[in-house]
């Protein structure tokens, strides 16, 4: 599920609970170590959830990345909103630099109105790493470059 972006928290705070779990990966080609500072958190419905990823380049070279991100149950996407995450621009680390990626962000209280949603109890929140495309052509061509050329 998509997940909503917005500037500001709403004005009402739930009594209601929610369960949110972290969760990350890279793809294949990223060679980052990536993962959640806390596997789960509890919030109220509408008020403010606050955590962290942290990113590593074990590498000895600049690595760019970029986050996808995903919300499960697909349902509950429209209701998860964040205010601030790593994932709204490209990230790049320097070898061996280590980074904390903060993630801020709120259930919709819209969610208690909508009688398909009584049963989300949990939602997940999932981000994955890719190479920025940058990074990727850069990679590209530098193996290419330094490929051996046969004798004409």
């Amino acid at each position: 599920g998509t997940t909503g972006v917005s500037a500001e928290l709403p004005e009402n705070v739930l009594e209601r609970e929610m369960r949110i779990q972290f969760s990350a990966s890279t793809a294949r080609d990223m060679p980052w170590n990536f993962s959640p500072d806390m596997r789960e958190t509890t919030i109220n419905i509408g008020a403010r959830g606050l955590t962290a990823y942290t990113a590593h380049n074990p590498t000895r070279q600049v690595v760019s990345g970029t986050a996808i991100y995903n919300v499960t149950p697909l349902k509950a996407g429209k209701y998860f909103h964040k205010i601030q995450c790593f994932c709204f621009d490209e990230q790049a680390l320097n070898p061996g630099q280590e980074v904390s990626m903060p993630v801020m962000f709120y259930v919709d209280p819209a969610i208690a109105e909508d009688p398909n949603l009584d049963d989300v109890k949990t939602i997940t929140l999932s981000y994955t790493f890719f190479k920025a495309e940058t990074q990727a052509l850069d990679d590209a061509l530098e193996g290419f470059y330094n490929a051996e050329k046969p004798g004409i």
